[in-house]
């Protein structure tokens, strides 16, 4: 989270306009910063451990049929804004982002109000991959907004938690196995799918334990994640018990 301070006060737009920083305008600018015109992150060293997808695991995705318009249409949108040259599932399951999750600043009542405010703030997460490092890019995050700041502003950083991402090798044993599992219990090929889910945890098992953790989750695409209405089939629920049965089972063998 970043708050600018540029007056002490709020300021009445007709004096003070045209002369006094708005912190609105600069958190705006902060958040149009953070990508290029073709979707890629503009933070120094942003892309630092960030890997390509392998060949037959794109071709296996390819295969799901995802499009734009089946996948955003769902949700009233039809034109991706990530990278330009990379596949929808490669968008949301395999490259990093960088996301404005609510700016606030200013008159936000009723009616009108003419302001300048003395302060805008701004809450920005990220999904990381592979090997990126949060601490390298939490510190050039800070750079890349200090950069943007007037000198006779202020920004203060307000730090929400962070932990790097999880990923087993393609080629798992491990993975192998609960795909089998699945696929006995569904009877459709399990497709292994990446996903930007905050577990900390687990990254922490496997940075500070060296083991791997297997996830495997049973949500549907319309269960409506974080936002009202969320549900959970039940279908999914005893199929995944079912499931986890099988893999354990495989496992132990």
């Amino acid at each position: 989270e970043i708050i600018v301070t540029a007056a002490d006060r709020d300021l009445h737009s007709g004096y003070f306009g045209g002369a006094a920083a708005n912190p609105i305008h600069i958190v705006s600018r902060i958040c149009a910063d953070l990508r290029d015109a073709d979707g890629r992150i503009q933070i120094p060293g942003f892309y630092d451990g960030v890997e390509e997808t392998p060949p037959h695991i794109l071709q296996m995705w390819n295969g799901l049929g995802r499009t734009a318009e089946n996948f955003l249409g769902e949700v009233g949108l039809a034109i991706p804004v990530g990278e330009k040259g990379r596949t929808l599932l490669e968008l949301t399951w395999a490259r990093p982002t960088a996301e404005v999750n609510g700016i606030i600043g200013g008159y936000t009542g009723e009616g009108f109000k003419t302001v300048i405010p003395g302060k805008a703030s701004a809450k920005i997460s990220c999904r990381l991959v592979h090997q990126q490092d949060p601490e390298k890019i939490r510190t050039a995050f800070r750079e890349f907004v200090r950069a943007r700041v007037p000198a006779d502003c202020s920004v203060e950083f307000i730090n929400h938690g962070g932990a790097p991402a999880t990923q087993l090798p393609y080629d798992s044993p491990v993975l192998e196995k609960a795909r089998a599992a699945l696929t006995a219990e569904w009877g459709k090929d399990a497709i292994m799918a990446c996903m930007g889910g905050s577990i900390p945890i687990v990254g922490l098992i496997q940075s500070m334990l060296g083991l791997s953790s297997v996830m495997v989750g049973f949500g549907l695409a319309d269960d409506r994640i974080h936002s009202p209405n969320e549900k959970y089939d039940l279908t999914s629920f005893r199929g995944g018990q079912r499931s986890w049965a099988r893999i354990l089972d495989a496992l132990a063998r």
